[in-house]
């Protein structure tokens, strides 16, 4: 392998630290005892606090100011960065002063990740800073961290460039990303935040957390293409799940009230700035509750959710300010298409939607049914409208195999997206719970496969079978966590808030 100029001598410096003696890779556990963060927050207002007297974190070294016999550096923990003060009478003992003179000041690098010990304290300049009694080297780095470097314009107006403003560099080396950009670990901080925050309003209604099967025999729950595998011992196809949704429903048939799982799913589709093929979702089932209770307790969440996160509903989003404050605004599938083009396509057939997206300049392929033409007409021309957080409801009973039957309404059935921000965030039904409905809906679905529509569902013969022993009346939702993280940390893609987003192998 061949390195650069600056890689050889980090190598040259790990050989003689070896040389010295000292282990640049200890195994030892070292004690942290407090936080850079919470020094930074508390010290001030605690100054007489014993715990300021004796201080001991560790973080890597970023930043290092040699002034003979004293330094000044800056290392990074988990929480933040902060400020060190180092003499060399101080961590060398005796007349070996060795520790400074050859280690700190030669040997180590920016990088590289220290312990130290010592008491806090105030500088002239106001900068709260660790006096440094002890250091110890714990890991050596091989390869130079990228140097932040910042800018100020005429109008006073600050930049910063390192190398990783490039897009596809950042999520190739998300673990340099992290190192470098403060807005990508506050990122992934809300990103943890926000699952804590769902996770905890369905415990408190005492809905129970599972877990359900990623490789399946019959890959059902959505309208998607699979990602297939082969099992060798079991001689069979599997599936990664592209929906938890149909195993989820089978333990409401089993008798619990409520039951959710935060999952990866999988479908082997296109990418884009909103599309990853693995992407987290979270689904929740409830027993006797239907759509309509669902939009409420949507809403309930939601509020929570942004509460939690930001301490109000309103989200800054791009050039758009949102607002999850309740209620939200409802239109049927028909009325946000007649809104947004000024047709009426509740009576039309397949014919008539196929001329009708052909004038509106839509493509469309011979495969697509009735249902998947007004959900391209929907995508197209109405979906990018909705900024605010808005429902959708009462789609037609082609696009949406698995929901039921609208009470009222004949050709629809009881089911809403949440659109926010131009893109679905959420999709949920009244369930069907009829199995002899459902195997019909199955069989209509396997009949637009084979005219060519490789989304259409399957049939799931033991799902029906479960059916049968009665799915009491429940109310399912999906959540796009991704999508959900994108629109309240205001990130632009959904590779933003994915650590180790799906690339394309890099050419050689």
């Amino acid at each position: 392998m061949d390195y650069n100029e600056q890689e050889l001598e980090r190598r040259k410096s790990l050989n003689e630290i070896i040389d010295i003696g000292l282990n640049p890779y200890p195994s030892e556990s070292f004690e942290i005892n407090i936080s850079s963060k919470n020094i930074k927050e508390n010290y001030l207002t605690k100054k007489n606090d014993k715990k300021f007297k004796n201080v001991v974190l560790a973080g890597r070294l970023m930043s290092r100011r040699i002034m003979g016999s004293a330094s000044f550096a800056e290392i990074m923990d988990s929480s933040g960065k902060i400020q060190l003060y180092i003499r060399r009478d101080d961590i060398c003992e005796g007349d070996d002063k060795s520790l400074y003179n050859d280690i700190f000041k030669k040997k180590l690098d920016l990088g590289d990740i220290i312990g130290i010990s010592g008491f806090v304290f105030e500088t002239k300049l106001g900068e709260i800073t660790i006096h440094v009694k002890s250091l110890k080297l714990l890991s050596k780095s091989l390869k130079p961290i990228p140097v932040v470097k910042e800018a100020t314009d005429d109008k006073g107006n600050k930049a910063v460039y390192d190398a990783f403003t490039d897009k596809e560099t950042k999520y190739r080396k998300r673990y340099l990303d992290l190192i470098i950009n403060k807005s990508s670990r506050k990122t992934f901080i809300k990103r943890s935040k926000i699952i804590n925050s769902i996770r905890s309003f369905f415990n408190e209604n005492d809905y129970l957390e599972v877990e359900t099967p990623i490789l399946q025999p019959i890959y059902g729950g959505a309208s998607a293409r699979p990602f297939k595998t082969y099992h060798n011992t079991l001689d069979m196809p599997l599936y990664l799940r592209i929906a938890n949704e149909l195993y989820l429903k089978r333990l409401i048939i089993g008798g619990f009230k409520g039951v959710y799982e935060f999952g990866k799913d999988f479908r082997n589709e296109g990418m884009s700035r909103f599309h990853n093929p693995e992407f987290t979702q979270c689904e929740l089932y409830v027993a006797y509750k239907d759509y309509i209770w669902m939009m409420k307790f949507l809403e309930d969440l939601f509020v929570k959710v942004c509460l939690d996160l930001n301490g109000n509903t309103k989200i800054k989003c791009g050039e758009n300010e949102i607002n999850f404050k309740k209620p939200w605004k409802k239109y049927t599938m028909y009325e946000v298409i007649k809104k947004f083009i000024g047709v009426d396509v509740t009576n039309m057939g397949k014919k008539e939607l196929s001329k009708l997206c052909k004038d509106l300049k839509i493509k469309t392929d011979k495969s697509m049914g009735r249902g998947r033409l007004i959900d391209e007409i929907f995508g197209e021309k109405c979906e990018k409208n909705l900024i605010q957080p808005t429902f959708i409801t009462d789609y037609p009973i082609e696009m949406s195999p698995l929901a039921k039957k609208h009470r009222t309404k004949e050709g629809v059935v009881e089911r809403f997206e949440l659109i926010c921000n131009g893109k679905e965030l959420c999709n949920a039904f009244s369930e069907l719970n009829d199995p002899i409905d459902q195997k019909e809906r199955f069989n209509q679905q396997i009949e637009l496969g084979k005219q060519g529509d490789d989304e259409a569902m399957i049939l799931d013969d033991d799902y029906i079978e479960a059916l049968e022993y009665g799915l009491p009346p429940t109310a399912g939702i999906g959540i796009g966590i991704d999508r959900l993280t994108m629109i309240l940390t205001n990130s632009e893609s959904i590779q933003d808030v994915i650590f180790f987003p799906q690339m394309k192998p890099k050419k050689k």
